[in-house]
C-alpha cells in the first residue's frame, strides 16, 4: 500500500468519520483511480471507524508542516535578501 497526495485528496470529501467498506463505496462512486480502491482494500481492519486520512496514512502532510516548510523559506529568503543588500 503506497499513498501519495494526490491519491489521498480523493478521500478529502469522505463522509468521514467512516468504516473501510464506506470508504471504498465513496472511492468507487466518486470515480477514484484503481490504486485509491485498492489501497483501502489492503488495509486490514474491517470493522474500524476512521475519523480521518491521517487514520489510514499516519505520514499524511498537515498543515503544520506546511507552516513549517513556509516558515523554512521564508528564513532562507530574508537571509538571502539581506546578504544581497550588503
Amino acid at each position: 500500500m503506497y499513498w501519495t497526495l494526490e491519491l489521498a485528496s480523493y478521500l478529502s470529501d469522505a463522509p468521514w468519520p467512516a468504516t473501510k467498506d464506506e470508504l471504498i463505496d465513496f472511492s468507487i462512486r466518486t470515480g477514484a483511480p484503481l490504486e485509491v480502491v485498492e489501497n483501502l482494500q489492503s488495509m486490514e481492519d474491517e470493522e474500524d471507524i476512521y475519523e480521518s486520512i491521517e487514520e489510514i496514512w499516519p505520514d499524511f502532510p498537515t498543515e503544520e508542516d506546511y507552516l513549517w516548510i513556509n516558515k523554512m523559506n521564508l528564513k532562507s529568503l530574508l537571509f538571502e535578501t539581506f546578504f544581497y543588500l550588503l
